[in-house]
């Protein structure tokens, strides 16, 4: 079978056609997976420091560190030891926990 001049060419397209479909999914989820890896860190973060400044200063120092990293302060609490805090914190839709002494 002899194919015709329209036929020449068209196996080109279709891989271009799904090269770019293949690039656009596989950016689209870089993107995603790399947001929520950074939501996670900046959330981690803002416990760590928030955690520890409360230590010094109370619930008020860790909710003003946890804002100041945009984060929003969950849960705060006190103990079970001595000199313990444990700070909750969410970044967009990730959550961190921290948890700070002062005991030797």
């Amino acid at each position: 079978m002899k194919s015709s001049r329209f036929d020449r060419g068209q196996a080109a397209v279709l891989v271009v056609i799904v090269a770019a479909v293949l690039f656009v999914s596989l950016s689209a989820g870089v993107l995603v997976v790399g947001g929520r890896t950074i939501d996670r860190v900046r959330a981690q973060t803002a416990a760590d420091a928030a955690a520890l400044a409360s230590l010094r200063g109370g619930r008020s120092a860790a909710l003003a560190l946890a804002q100041r990293h945009g984060a929003e302060l969950i849960t705060f609490t006190i103990g079970p030891i001595a000199d313990q805090v444990t700070v909750v914190v969410r970044v967009g839709d990730t959550t961190a926990t921290s948890v700070a002494t002062d005991a030797p």
